[in-house]
């Protein structure tokens, strides 16, 4: 019988499975939108071993992984805020990346990485935290805005020579919504 998924953070010695994860995720939720040349590009620059080593070896920063059954299924990835936005201030947080494969979504697990992102985000007190979302995903958009994250501008996110439409939502650090309450999302 299979065992419950888990989230764990992850090590520098994960850091092929968050490659492979990512890269998984990555084309499965976008990769019909780019030329192949311009996804390869950017999933080898993004999404290279080497660079998911340096970024789980920084304490700034932080992955975690949901496995079952030993398998990775689902990460989620936090750190300072990298967003294009004039207010962003130094000590905000950013949730940079949210994904499980898509045989294993709505069954809560995104909730309870997204939460766990978030708590780790606001260990040391409530900061302002900021997440970058494709325009063109109203799903997303509405689970971050019952989180308290409002829309509080745009930018471009290139994929090779591709350039994204993304909103950048922002939550302040006194909302009074908590990371927690994202753990009852089923």
């Amino acid at each position: 019988m299979p065992q419950p998924p888990a989230i764990r953070r992850a090590t520098p010695d994960d850091a092929e499975t968050v490659s492979a994860l990512a890269t998984h995720t990555f084309v499965e939720t976008f990769g019909h939108l780019y030329p192949a040349e311009d996804l390869q590009a950017f999933l080898a620059d993004a999404y290279a071993v080497e660079k998911q080593r340096v970024i789980l070896s920084h304490p700034d920063y932080a992955i975690w992984l949901l496995e079952r059954d030993g398998a990775a299924i689902g990460h989620a990835a936090a750190g300072p805020c990298g967003l294009p936005h004039p207010d962003v201030a130094p000590g905000d947080g950013e949730l940079k990346r949210l994904y499980l494969l898509r045989e294993h979504q709505n069954g809560g697990w995104g909730g309870r990485l997204f939460a766990t992102a978030l708590d780790w985000l606001q260990r040391d007190g409530p900061r302002t935290l900021w997440i970058g979302v494709w325009s063109e995903n109203p799903g997303a958009q509405r689970f971050y805005a019952r989180h308290g994250f409002e829309k509080v501008g745009e930018y471009e996110f290139p994929v090779g020579r591709v350039r994204d439409r993304e909103f950048i939502l922002r939550r302040d650090a006194g909302s009074g919504t908590h990371a927690a309450s994202a753990q009852s999302v089923s």
